[in-house]
């Protein structure tokens, strides 16, 4: 393995982690020179020198092979987190190591879950930071690989494969230059109009950019200590509804729909049973508010269902209630839509409606298969025949997901909380969806988990963000064969 040229590769991204450590720096001195300044100014400068190194010093070259291509992406995480905790260490509060550690990996994994009891302390450039992890992370998981490696073929099509939905792969089927624009101009094009949509429901334009950056990437971060709930606005609620939505599903479809016009999204087997999903269980747990008298009218039921529903099952994780002393149908509903998650190609946690989709389609052929013995019974997705390995890929995700789930749910639970606690607090993480139940809860935060249990919840956000088998294979990158 060439470590110079990993080297020279990991450099890129802490320069684009220095830029965004810049802009916030910029939108510090515009409020005043708050005490971000000097914190943000240090990290910039340093994450910026060790980041331009090795890009002087090691001469470029396009041969990168596959081992390098994921020791790029594994290292470039990982130092993107490390690097990304010295504006809070310096900046000090309540941002002990620990609690700087699991701030910043929730930021860049777009988890979204916070140490903080209060937010609304920190200053403006700090939590313009806070916000850009997200940012930084909900773009870079889909975009960095392609365009720092556009010559990487045949790494392109393993991490491809690791998505596992074919309807990815049709729309990801570009010239790597072609796939960056797409996405770019999607994730960019969500985070403006959902800006100005919020300035139009009333937020004020620091807010609605801060907000629009964390629901793009189905991050999180509020710059409130009541999330969402903090507004009271019904109009920002629905802005919030519409865009989470639309940051769940595959940005290439989306770019098809409003660009060119396409109906291939509208058609997809995986996008109405999405829909339908959400529908079905946004209505059953309103009825189970009104029902159990936790919503005074059927309206108020819904407006609450609906919102959280979309917030927790998009990975993004804002609040307008404390779902944590909601009935238990309605929390075990919340847990399953923290397991299932949004549709691949987007920035969304959980195990992803494709998947959950070809296992329901492998399910009923085997089913099938048991009346009609010889019967030969293609999996297909719409029009598409799924590939035997894809088949295998998506069902073995789904034992390790779950197998990793119940691994965090035990260590956590070593350390003291309650088992509500331990298992949502598992979920929450390896989910990438921020808040948990009990004390983790959607008005709660983590401080209190002991530093050991916040390190098992940052290792599982970044399983869940790198989709697992990217991370699992800096066991063996280093390994010869």
């Amino acid at each position: 393995m060439n470590i110079k040229l990993v080297a020279r590769y990991i450099g890129i991204a802490l320069v684009f982690n220095a830029i965004f450590m810049f802009i916030s720096l910029a939108v510090s001195a515009v409020n005043g020179f708050d005490s971000a300044f000097s914190p943000l100014l240090l990290s910039a400068l340093i994450t910026a020198m060790v980041g331009c190194f090795p890009l002087i010093f090691v001469r470029g070259q396009d041969n990168v092979n596959l081992r390098e291509g994921f020791a790029i992406t594994i290292f470039s995480w990982f130092l993107s987190c490390i690097f990304g905790m010295l504006p809070y260490v310096l900046w000090g509060g309540e941002f002990t190591l620990s609690n700087a550690w699991f701030e910043s990996v929730s930021g860049y994994t777009t988890t979204g879950g916070t140490v903080l009891t209060d937010v609304e302390i920190l200053p403006k450039g700090l939590l313009f930071w806070r916000s850009s992890t997200h940012f930084i992370g909900g773009m870079g998981v889909m975009v960095f690989m392609l365009l720092v490696l556009p010559s990487m073929s045949m790494f392109r099509m393993r991490i491809s494969r690791i998505e596992i939905s074919s309807l990815s792969k049709d729309n990801y089927r570009l010239r790597s230059k072609e796939t960056v624009k797409v996405i770019a101009i999607t994730y960019v094009g969500i985070t403006v109009i959902t800006t100005v949509a919020l300035m139009l429901a009333g937020m004020s334009f620091f807010d609605a950019v801060n907000h629009a950056m964390s629901i793009v990437s189905t991050g999180g971060f509020s710059t409130k200590n009541l999330s969402i709930m903090h507004y009271d606005s019904l109009a920002i609620e629905i802005v919030c509804i519409v865009t989470m939505y639309v940051s769940t599903l595959h940005f290439g479809m989306v770019y098809a729909l409003f660009v060119k016009r396409s109906k291939a999204l509208l058609k997809s087997p995986v996008f109405r049973y999405f829909m339908a999903f959400c529908l079905v269980m946004s209505i059953l747990i309103g009825l189970d508010l009104k029902i159990s008298g936790d919503a005074a009218t059927y309206g108020e039921a819904m407006r609450l269902s609906f919102f959280q529903f979309s917030s927790i099952v998009s990975s993004t994780g804002f609040a307008t209630a404390d779902t944590s002393v909601w009935p238990l149908l309605s929390i075990f509903l919340l847990l399953f839509a923290m397991y299932h998650g949004g549709c691949s190609g987007s920035t969304c946690g959980g195990i992803k409606a494709d998947r959950i989709w070809i296992f329901y389609k492998v399910l009923k052929s085997n089913v099938y298969k048991q009346l009609h013995p010889n019967a030969v019974i293609p999996v297909k997705v719409g029009d598409n025949v799924i590939d035997p390995s894809i088949i295998r890929s998506a069902v073995m995700y789904i034992v390790a997901f779950t197998f990793l789930f119940i691994l965090g749910a035990m260590l956590i639970g070593m350390t003291g909380p309650t088992f509500e606690e331990a298992l949502s607090a598992s979920m929450t993480s390896l989910g990438n969806v921020g808040p948990g139940f009990g004390s983790c809860g959607s008005l709660g935060n983590f401080s209190h988990f002991t530093p050991f249990a916040k390190f098992v919840m940052t290792v599982e956000m970044l399983l869940g963000r790198l989709e697992i088998y990217t991370l699992l294979m800096l066991f063996f990158i280093f390994k010869k064969v």
